[in-house]
């Protein structure tokens, strides 16, 4: 390039981001703005780069307010041309047919222990070589020794500017090794069904970097649903996919364990290096983030992660097991209103428990999965077979945690073979005896008390104002909710359930009843809670 036109860009592109900082752009998308560099200039165009294709994407967006700034600096009329610094294929989201399980474990074996290797790859990548499929993934990077809270390297020194690309992901110490099991988690792994397929897009498009507005995503739902085997979808497809993208996958506990050795560690600069780390991440994933709730320091250093990541353009993904602003409740959450309502910014999704239909298909999947599996690694004991009718007999006594219905299968499996082996096959009486060992079938006696002890939990109030006269809106909710659910999960009668709740009417109650009937119908947030109380009295 010719050093007299580079030099040209680059004073055109600073002139120009000067007028830019006076326009009325949203803040995000002038730090992607400032975070490029000009390249080139010829009579045509000026040309600006980038290392990462969600900036390309987005200041595309914003070219006529470029080019505008342009003209008027350059006394000309120029189009801006975005281009990627270091070229590469964007691959759609990948299967496991891809590839043979030979090259995949292959590939896997040579850079699982050197994170040097997995670099020197990247080329033979981006020049068309076949790439893992989603599942198993590679591992990113070692992880930070224990104890180590982050802290500086010397690749990485607090301050220091950062590398780019593959480099820039291998420096940073926050980024882990991708374990075997782990790596299992993919999206072409994952049962699919309409009580979480709104998730399972969502979580594609913020893996592909293809939309800006799921920033932050919020799952929420129970546990055993699959929250976890989303987010560990998304950092496995980046890694395979786009190594240059910083992705770090942090349960909410272990994201205040490096909060906490930083401020405890008494060499010079820990802190700071711990808070760079965390600002040179494009994508945070943060799992089961209701963990961090009664971590006052821990939230505002999040908060300020938070703000610092999505001001520059960065992705967050979170999972917890109730809504950004049900965090919030509860005597002892750190979480207020200013952090809740940031949580609750983005794209908020919910992953409900599943139905029938679901259960069956996830039951299928898993036990197709298990024998494929042991019958490629020659493992014996789950290679057996399961007549379709005691399958759908296993969906119709399984309940509603997806971890526990994938063991449970593995269950009935290996019964299976053991039936088999002697000539016979698996019975009803084994299948509805492996279900009651998994969810017991005795009715749990539910007592008023304990419904009216869960709903004031949940909504952290008092039994005094559950039960009193105050007809303020924070309390009418709850209320209704817990008379509802005193007459799903009881037997008294309306006249008794109005004796329970301060001595009110049959007509009292019998509104209360309908209230939830309808909203419950509209109002999937509100459903999505009720159905989780329900869970927390019944099982």
């Amino acid at each position: 390039m010719d050093p007299t036109n580079e030099s040209d860009a680059e004073a055109l592109w600073e002139d120009v981001l000067d007028l830019l900082a006076e326009k009325n752009l949203p803040p995000a998308t002038l730090a992607m703005l400032q975070s490029c560099s000009a390249t080139s200039l010829d009579d045509e165009a000026l040309h600006i780069s980038t290392s990462s294709r969600f900036v390309q994407r987005t200041v595309a967006k914003f070219a006529p307010e470029v080019e505008a700034c342009v003209e008027q600096v350059a006394f000309m009329r120029l189009s801006l041309a975005v281009e990627i610094g270091q070229e590469r294929e964007h691959r759609p989201l990948a299967t496991h047919s891809e590839l043979s399980r030979a090259e995949v474990d292959s590939w896997n074996s040579a850079t699982r222990h050197d994170p040097a290797a997995r670099v020197a790859s990247a080329p033979a990548q981006q020049a068309g070589a076949p790439q893992p499929p989603a599942g198993p993934a590679a591992p990113v990077a070692t992880s930070p020794a224990p104890g180590s809270a982050a802290t500086p390297t010397s690749s990485s020194p607090a301050g220091a500017p950062s590398a780019t690309g593959e480099g820039r992901v291998a420096a940073n110490p926050l980024v882990e090794q991708i374990t075997e099991a782990d790596s299992k988690l993919t999206f072409d792994r994952f049962v699919e069904g309409p009580q979480n397929k709104f998730a399972l897009d969502a979580a594609k498009q913020v893996a592909n970097g293809q939309n800006m507005n799921y920033n932050p995503l919020f799952i929420y739902g129970k546990s055993g649903l699959g929250k976890t085997h989303l987010l560990r979808a998304i950092q496995n497809y980046i890694a395979v996919n786009d190594p240059s993208r910083t992705c770090v996958y942090r349960v909410a506990t272990d994201f205040i364990d490096d909060y906490s050795k930083a401020m405890k560690n008494a060499r010079a600069g820990a802190a700071e290096a711990l808070a760079e780390n965390y600002h040179n991440i494009d994508v945070l994933i943060i799992d089961d983030i209701q963990g961090m709730s009664t971590a006052g320091g821990t939230i505002g250093f999040f908060f300020d992660t938070f703000n610092y990541l999505v001001g520059h353009g960065k992705q967050i993904v979170m999972a917890a097991d109730r809504t950004p602003s049900e965090l919030g409740v509860g005597g002892t959450s750190r979480f207020d209103e200013r952090v809740t309502s940031r949580l609750d910014s983005g794209f908020t999704i919910g992953i409900q428990v599943p139905d029938y239909e679901l259960k069956l298909e996830l039951i299928d999947t898993f036990y197709e999965r298990m024998r494929e599996d042991s019958r490629r690694e020659g493992v014996p004991g789950l290679d057996a077979d399961i007549a379709p009718d005691m399958r759908k007999l296993m969906a119709e006594r399984a309940g509603t945690n997806i971890r526990v219905i994938e063991g449970f299968v593995q269950s009935c499996l290996m019964l299976a073979y053991q039936h088999q082996s002697q000539g016979g096959s698996l019975n009803r009486e084994d299948v509805v005896q492996l279900a009651s060992q998994k969810w017991p079938s005795g009715q749990k006696i539910v007592t008023v008390e304990q419904i009216q002890k869960a709903v004031e939990k949940d909504y952290d109030i008092s039994h005094a104002d559950l039960v009193g006269g105050k007809r303020n809106k924070e309390l009418m909710e709850p209320r209704h909710v817990a008379i509802w659910l005193t007459r799903e999960l009881t037997d008294n009668t309306l006249a008794d359930i109005g004796k329970r709740f301060g001595n009110r009417t049959h007509a009292t109650i019998k509104h209360s009843i309908g209230v939830i009937d309808e909203l419950s119908k509209s109002d999937r947030l509100l459903a999505d809670r009720i159905a989780r109380i329900r869970e927390s009295i019944t099982e």
